[in-house]
């Protein structure tokens, strides 16, 4: 543990009239390069108007980095002790376990800024809102290469899936994962519950294997999937599983960010282009490129058909993945 002042005295920051006590803020959190705690919560303001937008109402957990990303990770569903009373919660019932979590659920910028100073790096927010929580407003297509996969893969792939997206005139959101994959996101309408998001995914992910079925995977078991594979991952869209938002941080070294592209960068555009060095300049200079997000709900019903026709085919549906059981259980993340 820190003694009192070795990394600086703290810092209140005013976080549009809200005071946001930053204590240790010189404490070192990326050692590529040595950003610290008071650097990673000056990326947020830099970018406050964006990752509010994506946090937005949402459930969010926190993966916390007390000593650094260096150091040890915390999955953090419940609020952290100590919120201020402007901090909002949203309660979540995990069936399996017969538990309830109160998680973050963040309205505004200083919401951010404060789970900074609680030594959080990355925020993993559901893809619900309330006061629905269990019926999902965003689905979520997540390009996830397997160990001898190129990235040149994941572009194919980003592509072949823009295309079917365009054909069912679904406008896709694409970001770096902010490590080696793609992550497309797709404004639903809020009228189905996790399951059929997840079917809808799973219909998804089943058409663009069958347009490129030599980089795409959709096997079920990661031992049967090929290592050159990319996975499409229909998981991500069961009840319970998170990814980084846009413009989350990740905890590496370096302080990579999960960047929000145009369609014309995906084939230019490199994982480590995008870090907290490097996104507040491109954000003063391009905005929000997910500004439009809400804009144009796609109803997911084609695919539910396309989920019957493969059922009724014969084609199965894998089993739903396991709700992770408390804060300290990482069943639910990824990268």
């Amino acid at each position: 543990m820190a003694k009192k002042g070795e990394f600086g005295e703290p810092v209140i920051l005013d976080v549009d009239g809200f005071d946001v006590r930053i204590s240790n803020p010189q404490r070192p959190y990326f050692s590529a390069r040595g950003e610290t705690k008071l650097d990673l919560a000056n990326y947020y303001l830099a970018v406050g108007p964006g990752i509010v937008n994506n946090l937005r109402d949402r459930p969010c957990m926190l993966h916390r980095f007390p000593d650094g990303v260096d150091g040890a990770k915390v999955h953090q569903k419940r609020l952290p002790r100590g919120a201020p009373p402007w901090v909002e919660t949203v309660r979540l019932h995990f069936p399996r376990w017969g538990l309830h979590a109160d998680e973050l659920c963040v309205t505004k910028l200083a919401d951010v800024i404060w789970a900074v100073q609680m030594s959080t790096v990355e925020f993993h927010p559901w893809n619900s809102r309330r006061p629905e929580t269990e019926m999902p407003d965003e689905w979520r297509i997540d390009l996830d290469p397997m160990p001898n996969a190129t990235y040149a893969a994941v572009r194919r792939s980003a592509h072949v899936a823009a295309e079917v997206l365009d054909e069912l005139g679904a406008v896709g959101w694409p970001k770096t994962s902010g490590g080696s994959g793609l992550h497309i996101y797709v404004r639903i309408l809020q009228e189905h519950g996790f399951k059929d998001v997840r079917r809808a995914a799973l219909a998804f992910a089943r058409e663009v294997e069958r347009r490129l079925p030599d980089d795409v995977t959709t096997t079920w078991w990661r031992k049967d999937r090929r290592p050159d594979a990319v996975f499409v991952d229909y998981n991500q869209n069961a009840r319970d599983h998170t990814i980084a938002a846009a413009y989350s941080v990740r905890g590496t070294p370096e302080g990579r960010v999960s960047a929000p592209l145009a369609w014309d960068e995906v084939d230019s555009a490199e994982p480590g282009d995008f870090t907290i060095a490097t996104m507040p300049e491109r954000y003063a200079e391009r905005g929000d490129l997910w500004a439009g997000i809400d804009d144009a709900p796609f109803d997911i019903t084609p695919l539910l058909e396309w989920a019957a026709r493969d059922e009724a085919e014969g084609k199965d549906t894998p089993p739903e993945p396991e709700e992770s059981e408390d804060d300290a259980t990482p069943g639910n993340t990824k990268r």
